[in-house]
């Protein structure tokens, strides 16, 4: 069987990628609404230090000029959570400090307690590293089976 495959004019990618991050922010608003990590659960959160919407105390960002992972485990306050955002208070150093990190700018999440591990890729404007799309097309060459199974070729045309 011969089968070419076209590229997707359909961001799949992007829509995964936005999917697993409201996995994360799901996570991450259960614990707040409860106010503790259930079991051995806890998470490292990896996201880009200069992503728009990234709210962090300066000295981190000179510390971690591109990427930072942060610990939720022990010692962790005010976490809250929204659609696009977490802000979650953690110490570094022994000084305490607020962090407000959107959604998009998160570049991984572990739990190892359970070993689930999502990665994201990310980039410079917050945003997920996607190509540039090309206009649709619709007459890309289907694929078809050769042995019969109940696959339908559509073949659209445009009209001229």
């Amino acid at each position: 069987m011969n089968q070419i495959i076209a590229d997707s004019l359909i961001p799949y990618d992007e829509i995964v990628q936005e999917a697993l991050r409201a996995v994360v922010g799901r996570v991450l608003g259960q614990v707040s609404a409860t106010g503790a990590l259930p079991g051995e659960h806890h998470f490292y959160i990896t996201f880009k230090t200069q992503a728009p919407g990234v709210d962090i105390p300066k000295r981190l960002i000179e510390r971690f000029p591109d990427e930072m992972t942060i610990v939720i485990q022990h010692r962790f306050w005010d976490l809250t959570v929204d659609d696009t955002r977490f802000s979650v208070g953690l110490s570094f150093g022994g000084i305490p400090s607020t962090l407000i990190i959107p959604h998009a700018a998160i570049t991984g999440f572990h739990d190892p307690a359970v070993n689930f591990e999502l990665r994201f890729q990310a980039t410079e404007d917050g945003g997920i590293d996607s190509e540039p799309h090309d206009q649709p097309e619709n007459d890309a060459p289907i694929a078809t089976s050769e042995d019969g199974s109940n696959v339908v070729a559509v073949d659209f045309k445009r009209k001229k």
